[in-house]
C-alpha cells in the first residue's frame, strides 16, 4: 500500500473540509438562515393583554423587580418609561402610562419591555388591542381667507412649532406629578370636541387633540399636577399659553389664555393658578384648550382623572431604579 498516497489524501479530505466549514460560515453571516427550523419562537404577547381606546391611557404593571435598573417599553416606536407603583398597600412593582394617540391603528400591537438587572436583560410581551373611537366630524363651508393661512402667516406658525419642538426635546427623568390629578377650571363647560375633525370646505383638518372648557373670561386656570412650566407662549393660532413638564414625557398644555401667571422654568404644584381662561389666538369666545402629550401620543386630558392614582405616595427608594424617580425632589 502507498502509505504517502494515502496521507495526501486524507490532507486534501481535510483541507476540503475546512474549507467547506469556512464557506458555510461566511454565507450564513452574510445570509442568516435558521439553523434549528423547528425551534419555536417566543410568540408576541406571551405575557398578557391590554385594550383601550384611541385617546385613553393605560397603566402597565410589571409586578417585582427590586434590583432593575431600568424598566423600558416600546409600543408603535414610542418609548414608555416605567417608575415604582405609588399606589400604596398593592404589591410591589413598576408601572408605566400607555397613551393611546388619537390616530392609533386600530388592532392589535406589541408592547415589549425590556427589564435591564445589571448585564442582563429579561423582556416581556403584551398585545395592546387598540379600539377606534368614534370622534365627531362637522363639515363647514367658509371664505378662503378664513380657512387657509396667508405666507406670512404660515411662516410665523412654522416657526412657532419648532419652538416648541426644541423647547420640550428633552424629556425630565424624574416623575414629577403626583398622584391625583385635577380639572384645570371649576365649574367649566366640558364641549367634549377632543378627537373631533373638522372638514373645512371639503378639506379634512388635523383632529383637535385637545379638550375646550368653556368658562367665563378671567376664570382662573390650574395646573392639572405638579411639574416644571416648560414654556410660555404667544401664539398665532393657540394664543397666550402654558407647557407644563410633569416629567417622564408627560406635557400638559393649557391655550388661549387672557393672562398668564408664570414664566419658564417655574415650579408649580397641583391646583397652582397658572393663568385665566380668554379667547386669545384663533378662537371664536373664551374657553381653555387643554391638552395632554404622554410619551408622544395625543390622549384626552379627562383620561387622566380616571387614572387609578387617589391619595397615594410614592414608595420609599429601595432600588436603584426607584432612587432615579424620587417625587418631589424639585421642590422645596
Amino acid at each position: 500500500m502507498n502509505i504517502p498516497a494515502i496521507k495526501r489524501a486524507r490532507l486534501r479530505i481535510l483541507q476540503l473540509d475546512r474549507t467547506v466549514i469556512m464557506t458555510v460560515v461566511l454565507l450564513a453571516s452574510v445570509f442568516p438562515v435558521e439553523l434549528f427550523p423547528n425551534t419555536p419562537t417566543q410568540p408576541k404577547g406571551i405575557d398578557g393583554q391590554y385594550s383601550g381606546k384611541q385617546g385613553q391611557v393605560l397603566v402597565v404593571k410589571v409586578p417585582g423587580e427590586e434590583q432593575a435598573t431600568e424598566i423600558r417599553g416600546t409600543f408603535l416606536t414610542r418609548s414608555i418609561p416605567f417608575f415604582p407603583d405609588p399606589r400604596p398597600g398593592g404589591s410591589p412593582g413598576y408601572v408605566g402610562l400607555l397613551g393611546i394617540d388619537l390616530q392609533d391603528e386600530p388592532g392589535t400591537h406589541e408592547l415589549s419591555i425590556d427589564i435591564q438587572q445589571g448585564e442582563q436583560v429579561r423582556k416581556l410581551s403584551f398585545n395592546v388591542l387598540v379600539v377606534k373611537e368614534k370622534f365627531h366630524v362637522e363639515h363647514l363651508t367658509l371664505p378662503k381667507d378664513k380657512v387657509d393661512l396667508d405666507e406670512k402667516s404660515l411662516a410665523r406658525w412654522k416657526a412657532e412649532q419648532e419652538q416648541v419642538k426644541q423647547a420640550l426635546a428633552e424629556n425630565s427623568r424624574l416623575r414629577l406629578w403626583r398622584s391625583d390629578f385635577i380639572e384645570p377650571v371649576n365649574n367649566g363647560k366640558r364641549t367634549g370636541i377632543f378627537g373631533s375633525v373638522r372638514i373645512m370646505n371639503g378639506q379634512a383638518r388635523s383632529p383637535h387633540n385637545g379638550e375646550d372648557i368653556g368658562a367665563p373670561m378671567g376664570t382662573e386656570v390650574a395646573a392639572t399636577n405638579d411639574g416644571i412650566v416648560r414654556i410660555t407662549v404667544d401664539h398665532l393660532l393657540s394664543g397666550r399659553g402654558v407647557y407644563v413638564d410633569h416629567g417622564l414625557g408627560f406635557y400638559s398644555m393649557y391655550f388661549h389664555l387672557s393672562d398668564v401667571l408664570v414664566k419658564d422654568g417655574d415650579l408649580v404644584r397641583a391646583g397652582q393658578i397658572i393663568g385665566k381662561v380668554g379667547a386669545t389666538g384663533r378662537a371664536t369666545g373664551p374657553h381653555l384648550h387643554w391638552g395632554v402629550k404622554l410619551n408622544g401620543a395625543r390622549v384626552n386630558p379627562y383620561a387622566l382623572l380616571d387614572l387609578p392614582f387617589k391619595n397615594g405616595s410614592a414608595p420609599r427608594p429601595q432600588s436603584p431604579l426607584q432612587k432615579q424617580f424620587l417625587p418631589h425632589q424639585p421642590f422645596p
